[in-house]
C-alpha cells in the first residue's frame, strides 16, 4: 500500500513539474494544483494518520494528530487563493499581449527570432 502511495504522491509530483514547465497558461495552473494536491498528500502520508483514534482531548492510549490536518487545510485554502490569483493573472496577461504564453513572447517574434 505504501508502494501505491509513493507511487501516486511521485506521479502527481512528475506530472505537475512537466505542466508547470510548459509554455503555456492553463498548462501551468494545471500543473501548480497537481502539485498542491501532490504536497497535500505528502503531508497525510508523513502524518501517519490512525483510523478510528479519539482526538487529542481525553485520556486514551492512541489519538489523532491534528497537525497534518491543519496542515493540508491550511495549503487547501493557500492553493485556492494562488489559483485564483494565477487565472486572474493569465487573464490580465491575455487582455494586454494577445496571447497565453507565460514568458511574454508571441509567436511572431518566436518566428522572427528562429529564422534569423
Amino acid at each position: 500500500m505504501s508502494l501505491l502511495f509513493a507511487l501516486l504522491v511521485g506521479t502527481l509530483t512528475a506530472t505537475g513539474v512537466f505542466l508547470t514547465l510548459r509554455a503555456q497558461t492553463f498548462p501551468v495552473v494545471l500543473g501548480l494544483t497537481l502539485l498542491s494536491y501532490a504536497v497535500n498528500l505528502f503531508l497525510f502520508g508523513m502524518g501517519r494518520l490512525a483510523s478510528n483514534a479519539a482526538a487529542v482531548l481525553g485520556a486514551q492510549t492512541q489519538y489523532a494528530d491534528p497537525l497534518p490536518q491543519a496542515l493540508v487545510l491550511t495549503a487547501i485554502v493557500i492553493a485556492f487563493a494562488m489559483t485564483a490569483f494565477v487565472i486572474v493573472l493569465a487573464l490580465k496577461t491575455r487582455a494586454e499581449l494577445g496571447n497565453d504564453h507565460v514568458d511574454g513572447t508571441t509567436d511572431d517574434a518566436q518566428k522572427d527570432d528562429s529564422s534569423q
